[in-house]
């Protein structure tokens, strides 16, 4: 290969194992999936491209879990906050994805303590503090009244499920990515069969023959924002989490909504951002920090209603006729009557007199939610354990005493351009029914993979439903038969890069790429851009994909990552060319079509491939139901009746 590999060299090697449940991607989603098909008696195969131990979004760690609506302490139900999550989102949501969050995600709690992971105040840290329930030991975040977010020692998390995984007898495929669904046509239908991928470190072809296959991958990402040399600490999901499952979902048939939707960077690793939640500000991880200007004068939060809130306590309580409210995850700007205690607009407080830079000042905060902020939240959200938390107090923070500086204008920690956008906040996915199984037989998607997806507890509870279901339908069907043509294609595409010399490195592609999608696809669209976008991205794949050329089984994966980057961005295009409406809720602006939100538009938009044309069809808003509750126990009377485990 050039120069001294450290891993064997198992280049056109191949090897074929099977299951009755494959799992494609090892976070969380994955994890949940894999774990419910193994309860359910099934053999599973999970295949991930890094280390499941600690892989995914979740790995590093993660501070909250939302919408535990079921536990001992919530005030609330499950339908209570799905259908607030719906609301929030004006029905551009999915209602099927968040109850089952809603209702589940407890219980998946109840999974991970069992498997060792920590999810209360054991040692009693925080014994008497008001975001803490003394009996049970959880500690929740928010919204102080009604308990329905935990806070929860997210770093322990990824380690346990690990574990688990391996007691269960679940066949881990570490350093091994998914490149492609296997299908097949039998009686009219087609239906999924497995998948080929190939080890990261020793370029061995594998083929994954499964009853039922659940893809679990992450969200696409590197699609408008990407720099060479600033691959990592900006980004707030790993870096090689760019979105495969979705380009080999759509290459395969399946069916994908609101892909249109984008929204303004928020963080990334093209050096647009700072260390995700290393600047003071009052927001998720933050939430309720207090503000103060320049000159020290500290910032007024004001409640739903406008009035000023005089001390720290009732940031996190709702006010005279509001239940709840939310806050958190997805929902960090509430735009309805659910809305939580925010902070003044940038342009009223510039009216009034303040003065920049913003801090977060903790010191003028009570000790426990002070310490809690700092010491636990800011240390279990991802990538904060070391980078901030430890590698800031080795050199001197001190929240009693210090103010940390807030950048950028208002809360933001930084600044982007209106064309810098990113699959960030309920973004577009794989549309599902009651099951989270696709339009093809035998294919389910759970997390990051579906269409408005969430945070952790999302990925947990639709993971697991997804296994369970997944397992179901193994118990009804045979394996299919791959076809050895397309997988011998497969194999010719993958290793093609290694054998081209002196040619293209990846990073060239995907920064053209970024550039490409920023200039045709960015804030604002129109159907000649649009046009222009794809007849760009489809130059690249007939002049550029040809020249790449790797060195390595490593070089190789980033190749296929960007392939898959260009496979996903030629998706939005067309996405993008199939409203022809603008939309406030989906982040979606046309100059050649400016009526916002008209009403014979407002259904889901979906997109797919058949026989390598670009499809598409118009869903209902509604299409799961009108009463999520309804909906979902008609399907689970199963689980409802105390097969939880």
């Amino acid at each position: 290969m050039g120069y001294q590999w450290p891993y064997a060299n198992e280049v056109g090697e191949t090897e074929q194992a099977s299951c009755d449940v494959l799992v494609l991607g090892g976070g969380l989603a994955g994890c949940y999936a894999a774990i419910a098909a193994a309860r359910k008696g099934k053999s599973v195969i999970l295949v991930e491209k890094g280390a499941t131990v600690r892989s995914g979004s979740a790995g590093s760690g993660f501070d909250h879990w939302e919408s535990a609506c079921t536990n001992p302490c919530s005030k609330v139900t499950a339908k209570e906050i799905a259908e607030a999550y719906i609301d929030e989102q004006d029905h551009y949501s999915n209602g099927i994805a968040h109850y089952i969050e809603c209702r589940e995600g407890y219980d998946r709690l109840l999974d991970m303590e069992s498997f060792g992971g920590k999810i209360r105040d054991t040692e009693d840290e925080f014994k008497g503090a008001e975001f803490r329930d003394d009996e049970t030991k959880l500690m929740f975040a928010y919204d102080y009244e009604n308990k329905f977010t935990l806070r929860v020692w997210g770093s322990t998390f990824k380690p346990a499920l690990y574990k688990e995984l391996l007691r269960l007898g679940v066949m881990v495929y570490d350093r091994t990515e998914a490149t492609m669904l296997l299908t097949e046509v039998k009686d009219g239908k087609k239906r999924g069969i497995g998948a080929c991928g190939m080890n990261v470190h020793t370029g061995k072809f594998y083929t994954f023959l499964a009853k039922s296959t659940i893809l679990t991958m992450s969200r696409p990402a590197r699609v408008w924002l990407f720099n060479p040399d600033l691959m990592g600490l900006c980004e707030f999901r790993p870096p090689q989490s760019i979105g495969s499952g979705h380009a080999m979902g759509y290459r395969a048939g399946v069916e994908f909504t609101m892909m249109e939707k984008s929204v303004k960077g928020e963080f990334s690793a093209a050096g647009r951002s700072y260390p995700p939640y290393g600047a003071g500000n009052n927001h998720n991880t933050w939430y309720a920090a207090t503000m103060v200007d320049a000159r020290g004068v500290e910032i007024p939060y004001v409640d739903r209603d406008g009035r000023e809130l005089k001390i720290v306590s009732e940031r996190y309580y709702p006010v005279k006729g509001q239940k709840f409210f939310l806050k958190g995850g997805v929902i960090d700007n509430p735009k309805y009557e659910y809305r939580g205690p925010e902070t003044l607009e940038f342009e009223e407080l510039m009216k009034r007199g303040y003065q920049l830079p913003f801090y977060a000042d903790l010191s003028k905060m009570p000790e426990m939610e002070r310490k809690v902020i700092w010491g636990m939240m800011v240390g279990e959200e991802g990538k904060t354990k070391i980078p901030i938390l430890d590698n800031y107090t080795k050199r001197g923070f001190d929240p009693q005493k210090h103010i940390l500086q807030s950048y950028g204008t208002g809360w933001q920690s930084a600044s982007f351009l209106s064309q810098e956008r990113q699959l960030f906040g309920a973004p577009g996915g794989i549309l599902n029914d009651w099951d989270l199984k696709t339009n093809i037989d035998g294919i389910y998607a759970a997390g990051d993979q579906l269409y408005a997806s969430d945070c952790c507890g999302f990925a947990a509870a639709t993971g697991y439903y997804a296994g369970r279901k997944a397992a179901d339908h193994a118990g009804e069907v045979a394996y299919g038969t791959p076809s050895k043509e397309e997988i011998e294609k497969e194999m010719e595409r993958l290793y093609a890069p290694l054998y081209v010399e002196n040619g293209m490195d990846w990073r060239e592609l995907n920064m053209a790429m970024s550039k490409a999608m920023q200039t045709y696809c960015g804030g604002i669209k129109c159907k000649d851009l649009l046009l222009e976008g794809l007849d760009l991205m489809e130059s690249y794949e007939r002049e550029f994909v040809p020249k790449l050329s790797a060195q390595n089984p490593h070089e190789l994966m980033r190749i296929h990552e960007v392939l898959d980057i260009l496979e996903v961005s030629k998706m939005i295009l067309n996405a993008c060319l199939l409203r022809e409406s603008s939309s406030a809720q989906l982040c979606f602006e046309r100059s050649d079509f400016p009526e916002m939100d008209p009403e014979k538009d407002r259904c889901f938009i979906t997109i797919y491939q058949e026989d390598g044309q670009v499809k598409s069809r118009r869903v209902p808003l509604n299409y799961y139901g009108d009463d999520v509750e309804v909906e979902y126990e008609k399907r689970n009377q199963d689980y409802i009746g105390g097969e939880r485990s």
